[in-house]
C-alpha cells in the first residue's frame, strides 16, 4: 500500500488537506475530528521516524485554527523554534513527505523557507519570533500591504528568553498589528524556570472582563467614539482600573499590549473564533492559551520531557524502543556529567551552569548531587555567561554546558565579561561538529574559529572519553583564564571511560601514528575517523603519520616543527569549518615562518549543512575514513608526478 493510500484509508479528512485552502473547506464543526487525525498521523509518523514529539501534539489546535482563519501563506506565520511546527508542515503540503522528515534530502525537522513558501522565517532557535514577526508586520506598513496579518507563535519558555523581551518592548512603540500566541504549556524541554515561568502558570483574566472589555470597544469604534487615535489612553486607563480591582499588573498590558486569555487551547472551535474575533484590530495584541504538552497521548502527557524527543515507540503501547546499554559507552555529555560531580565532591567551589537544558548537557546529574550548586538560567545563554562571570570573580569555578550552536548567542558576554577580565570559567561545549538529523540550526560548526579568535582563551577538543576528563580536570585547576572544551553528540568509542584523571600540559598534543608519507593533523573525535583511514593505508603499504592535537589554542608548536621538518605534505581534519579552525591555525603558522608545504585542510565547507545522520554528513562533507584515505592517496600520486 502506498503512502497516500495509507492516508485515504486511515485519515479520510487529512486526505483531503493538500493545502490551507482545502481546510477552509471543512465546516468549523469538523475542526475537532482533523486534531485527532493530525495526531493519530503524527503519532504513526513518529513511532517510526523520530523527531520532536510532545510540543508537536500540545499545538495541534493551534496550527488548525491560525491556518483556517488566516490568509497564509499571505498571512505570516513565525513559528518560533519550531519544535511544534508538525502540525503546520503537515496542512501545507508536506503531508506525503513527511515520512523524510530529519532525513537527508527530506523535510527539515525545522521550519525553513527555503522548503516551503508558509514557512516565513528561519526557526531552530528560540525566541526569535517576536523580533522577526514585528518586522515583517512593519515591512507590511511600508510597502501599503495593511490587510496582510502576522502571527508570532510562541512557548512559555521561549518567551523568557532576553530577545522575546526587546521584541515584545519595540512592538508596544511602533506602529503594527501583529499578533502573539503565547503557547503556554508550563513545560519547556526541563521545567521553566525563573520568575517569569511562575508569573506565566498563575496569570489569569476574568474572562468577563475580557469580554466586556472587548464588546465594549467593539460597540465604541462602531459607534465612532474613539478611533484609532484615542485607543492608546483607553487602553491605559483599561489596564489602570484592572490593576486597581483585581491587584494584579499583567506584564503584556503593562506593555500596552492588547492581552486576551488564557484560553484553552485544545479547543479548537473557541480558537477560530477568537482569532475571528482579534485579527482585524489594529495594534499589537496576544493570546494567552493553555495547552498540555504531549496532549493526546497519554504518555508523552505523564512525562513530557522524555517525549520531547523520545526515539522510535510502539505507537499502541507508548513503550520506547530503546537498544542495550550493557557494555557500551557512554554518550560524551553523560561522561561530562558524571566526571563533573566527581570534580565537584572534591572541590566546593564548582558550580554548573545551564540554559534550559540540564538533561540535554547532562548537568542533571550535577543538580541532583549538588542543586544548590547547580543553576538553570532558562533560554538565556547571554545571561549565563555574564552570570558565570560574576561568581567566578568571587572565587567559584564555574563549568557553563551549552550546545555549541546555542553558545553563538552569548559571544559579546564571552568576550566582554569573561575573557577581558580573565576568569576563570570553563565552557563545555555539547553538541559541537556535525548533529545529525537536526540541522542545520543546531551543527555546532563555529566555536572553534570564534573561540579561537578571543585572545586568552584555551581551546580544546577532546579525541576520546579519557581526554575529555583529563581536560576538564586541567581545566578545574587552572588559576586564571577561560577554557572550552568541545564534545560531540552521541556516544564515544570507549567502554572503559572511568581514567584516573591527570592534568595536561597547556598546549601538548600527541603523536598516535608513525609514518613517513604524509602527515595528518586531527583535533577532536573526528580523529578516530583518521585513525580508521591510517590503518586501511597502512595495510596498503602507505605509512602516515596522525598528530591528535588535542589544543587548537594554545597550538603544540613543537609538533608543528617536527611536522614541518619531516613533511612537505600535511593534511588537518577537524569537524568544524575550515574558516579559522585547525586548517587555518597550522597554515598561518607555516607560512608566518616561510615554511613551504603543501597543506590540504579537510573539514566542513564554507556552506550551511542540511539534515542527515551524522555518517551521512562527514560522507557528504567528506571527513569520512574513505574520503581521508582517498585525500592521502591524491597527495601521493600529486608527489610522483
Amino acid at each position: 500500500m502506498s503512502t497516500k493510500e495509507y492516508i485515504q484509508e486511515h485519515f479520510p479528512l487529512l486526505a483531503q488537506i493538500d493545502s490551507p485552502a482545502d481546510l477552509k473547506k471543512l465546516d468549523v464543526d469538523q475542526l475537532p475530528a482533523v486534531c485527532a487525525e493530525l495526531r493519530k498521523f503524527i503519532v504513526h509518523e513518529l513511532s517510526e521516524n523520530p523527531g520532536h514529539f510532545a510540543s508537536s501534539m500540545g499545538a495541534v489546535e493551534i496550527a488548525v485554527a491560525l491556518h483556517y482563519v488566516f490568509n497564509t501563506p499571505d498571512d505570516r506565520l513565525v513559528w518560533d523554534v519550531g519544535h511544534q511546527a508538525y502540525p503546520h508542515k503537515i496542512l501545507t503540503g508536506r503531508r506525503d513527505r513527511f515520512s523524510t522528515n530529519r532525513k537527508k534530502g527530506g523535510l527539515s525537522g525545522f521550519p525553513n523557507p527555503s522548503e516551503s513558501e508558509y514557512d516565513t522565517f528561519q526557526a531552530g532557535h528560540a525566541s526569535n519570533s517576536i523580533s522577526a514577526a514585528l518586522g515583517m508586520s512593519i515591512a507590511s506598513e511600508l510597502q501599503a500591504n495593511p490587510d496582510r496579518r502576522v502571527v508570532a507563535v510562541i512557548g512559555d519558555a521561549s518567551i523568557s528568553g532576553g530577545l522575546a523581551f526587546e521584541g515584545i518592548n519595540n512592538a508596544s512603540i511602533h506602529k503594527n498589528n501583529l499578533l502573539i500566541v503565547l503557547n503556554d504549556n508550563d513545560m519547556s524541554i526541563d521545567r521553566p524556570v525563573g520568575a517569569l515561568g511562575e508569573y506565566m502558570t498563575k496569570l489569569s483574566t476574568s474572562k468577563g472582563y475580557n469580554d466586556f472589555r472587548y464588546k465594549t470597544y467593539q460597540f465604541m469604534r462602531k459607534h465612532h467614539i474613539i478611533g484609532d487615535s484615542g485607543k492608546g489612553v483607553v487602553l491605559r486607563f483599561n489596564n489602570a482600573m484592572k490593576s486597581l480591582l483585581t491587584g494584579q499588573q499583567n506584564i503584556f498590558e503593562g506593555l500596552n499590549i492588547r492581552y486576551f486569555g488564557p484560553f484553552d487551547g485544545h479547543d479548537v472551535k473557541k480558537l477560530v473564533k477568537t482569532f475571528r474575533d482579534i485579527k482585524d484590530m489594529t495594534g499589537p495584541k496576544l493570546i494567552h492559551l493553555h495547552t498540555v504538552k504531549g496532549k493526546g497521548y497519554e504518555p508523552a502527557e505523564k512525562d513530557p520531557t522524555t517525549w520531547h524527543a523520545p526515539g522510535k515507540f510502539d505507537e499502541d503501547t507508548g513503550e520506547r524502543i530503546k537498544g542495550s546499554s550493557t557494555g557500551k559507552p557512554l554518550k560524551f555529555q553523560d561522561v561530562f556529567g558524571k566526571t563533573l560531580v566527581e570534580l565537584a565532591k572534591d572541590d566546593q567551589n564548582i558550580v554548573a551552569i545551564t540554559a534550559a537544558m540540564p538533561s540535554g548537557t547532562s548537568v542533571s546529574m550535577m543538580q541532583a548531587e549538588f542543586p544548590q550548586r547547580t543553576f538553570d538560567v532558562g533560554i538565556s545563554e547571554g545571561h549565563a555567561v555574564t552570570f558565570a562571570g560574576g561568581l567566578a570573580r568571587e572565587g567559584l569555578r564555574p563549568f557553563v554546558a551549552i550546545y555549541s550552536a546555542f553558545l553563538q548567542r552569548a559571544y559579546d558576554s564571552i568576550i566582554n565579561d569573561v575573557s577581558i577580565a580573565r576568569l576563570p570559567v570553563t565552557f563545555c561545549l555539547d553538541r559541537a561538529g556535525l548533529v545529525g538529523e537536526d540541522g542545520v540550526t543546531h551543527h555546532g560548526l563555529f566555536d572553534l574559529a570564534f573561540m579561537r579568535a578571543i585572545p586568552g582563551m584555551i581551546v580544546t577538543a577532546p579525541m576520546d572519553e579519557h581526554t575529555l576528563r583529563n581536560l576538564m580536570y586541567t581545566a578545574q585547576r587552572r588559576v586564571e583564564g577561560p577554557f572550552s572544551i568541545r564534545y560531540p553528540r552521541g556516544t564515544g568509542k570507549m567502554v572503559e571511560w572511568h581514567n584516573e584523571m591527570q592534568e595536561l600540559p597547556l598546549g601538548k598534543g600527541r603523536k598516535l601514528h608513525d609514518g613517513k608519507d604524509v602527515a595528518i593533523l586531527s583535533l577532536g573525535t573526528i580523529g578516530t575517523n583518521v585513525r580508521e583511514a591510517c590503518e586501511s593505508l597502512h595495510e596498503q603499504g602507505i605509512d602516515v603519520a596522525h598528530y591528535d592535537m588535542i589544543f587548537l589554542k594554545p597550538i603544540d608548536e613543537e609538533i608543528l616543527e617536527e611536522v614541518a621538518k619531516n613533511y612537505t605534505k600535511i593534511i588537518t581534519v577537524e569537524e568544524g569549518t575550515t574558516s579559522g579552525g585547525l586548517g587555518g591555525a597550522v597554515a598561518e603558522w607555516l607560512t608566518e615562518r616561510g615554511i613551504a608545504a603543501q597543506v590540504v585542510r579537510m573539514g566542513v565547507p564554507d556552506a550551511f549543512v542540511d539534515q542527515g545522520t551524522v555518517k551521512e554528513l562527514h560522507e557528504l562533507c567528506h571527513i569520512d575514513a574513505a574520503s581521508i584515505e582517498q585525500q592521502v592517496k591524491q597527495l601521493m600520486n600529486h608527489s610522483t608526478r
